[in-house]
């Protein structure tokens, strides 16, 4: 019997929405957590985990990172990998530095770089104000116009580089400590093997796929091995021959061969979702999975926003129906709600509803 759209997005919800598991399990499981700096009412990797973890807080990510055997590094986006994966993606060339943009490094700033590795080698771990202290770097222009601190940019080229890793943080500012990748493969199946693995990665986490957002996943990984973008678009290829696919209305889909489409009966479950959330983070795919936009507004300025400054997409059973922001103030939780249709009027999303709105004080630790 033909797939439908039907099949591929409960698909989609269950392969993702696996049940909750241990923080280590579920890491090694997803491989990647896409991670964003705000908090409303948590920052993205925390929302992200709660859904597949057991008993997950807040900031547990954070707290047991030294434990996890993760890493902070960029890969589609900048996120908490893997050690495995990491692996994948080093050494790094010194060219296509995001931070640097696409030219090798000068003189001055090779300079700089091991001046700045040394003092890391002498002291263990620093924290970025000490190393600005020691230096006094001043400040640079960032990518959005505004000013830098010349260190923090710095200790990021060198981060992304693998010259450098996060060993932890502090008040959520990255403490960074020396590290050195090992050598990587330069015959071409070695190197072909690691990009099909990339690959493979990203794939598994977002599938199944419409056929350019693949091509765009595949893109991104320009950002994880610059040193293999020449290879990305024959690496596509490849892909769109291993992969399992079907067409649907004339979009071709893409999933993991070795995962087989089962049509589930969705779940009586309202979840609210991180806007980087797999099973949100493709907006291609949401809008033909849910016939409707969404986009993350919070850099959008105020008066033109029209779901919320930090809204997350609102999961009921196998449709995302509206979205919600969400607030802490005075150790309460403030929950304000829109809809796309209307509101369903069955009593077990009411009830599903408070359900999960408990979860998340659970989540954040406001029980009372």
């Amino acid at each position: 019997m033909p797939l439908t759209l039907d099949d591929l997005r409960r698909f989609a919800i269950g392969r993702s929405l696996f049940p909750p598991t241990t923080l280590r399990r579920a890491l090694d499981r997803l491989g990647f957590v896409q991670a964003d700096p705000i908090r409303a009412p948590a920052r993205a990797q925390d929302l992200t985990l709660r859904h597949r973890v057991k008993n997950y807080r807040a900031g547990d990510l954070e707290r047991r990172y030294e434990a996890l055997g993760v890493a902070e590094d960029v890969f589609v986006n900048y996120e908490f990998v893997t050690r495995s994966i990491q692996a994948l993606m080093h050494p790094r060339s010194e060219s296509h530095v995001p931070a640097d943009g696409q030219l090798s490094w000068p003189t001055a700033r090779r300079k700089a770089a091991q001046l700045l590795l040394e003092f890391v080698l002498e002291r263990g771990a620093v924290h970025p104000r000490e190393v600005d202290d020691h230096f006094s770097h001043g400040r640079v222009r960032n990518y959005w116009g505004g000013s830098s601190n010349a260190t923090t940019h710095l200790l990021e080229a060198m981060h992304y580089r693998g010259m450098l890793r996060v060993a932890r943080r502090e008040g959520g500012i990255r403490i960074y400590e020396a590290h050195q990748h090992e050598a990587g493969p330069f015959d071409e199946a070695p190197c072909r093997d690691r990009i099909d693995a990339l690959v493979d990665v990203a794939v598994r986490i977002y599938a199944p796929l419409p056929g350019t957002s693949l091509s765009l996943l595949v893109r991104r990984l320009r950002y994880a091995a610059p040193q293999w973008h020449g290879e990305l678009k024959i690496a596509l290829q490849r892909a769109r021959q291993r992969l399992a696919h079907t067409c649907i209305d004339g979009i071709h889909w893409y999933w993991p061969a070795e995962e087989a489409v089962t049509s589930r009966a969705p779940q009586d479950t309202v979840r609210l979702l991180a806007p980087f959330d797999p099973v949100v983070w493709d907006r291609a795919r949401f809008e033909l999975f849910w016939g409707w936009a969404y986009r993350f507004e919070a850099y959008t300025p105020a008066p033109k926003r029209k779901r919320g400054y930090y809204a997350l997409p609102l999961l009921w059973r196998d449709r995302v129906i509206g979205w919600g922001n969400l607030s802490v103030k005075k150790g309460e939780l403030e929950s304000d709600f829109g809809y796309i249709e209307s509101k369903p009027r069955d009593h077990a999303f009411k009830r599903e509803l408070e359900a999960e709105l408990d979860r998340m004080r659970a989540f954040l630790r406001l029980e009372s």
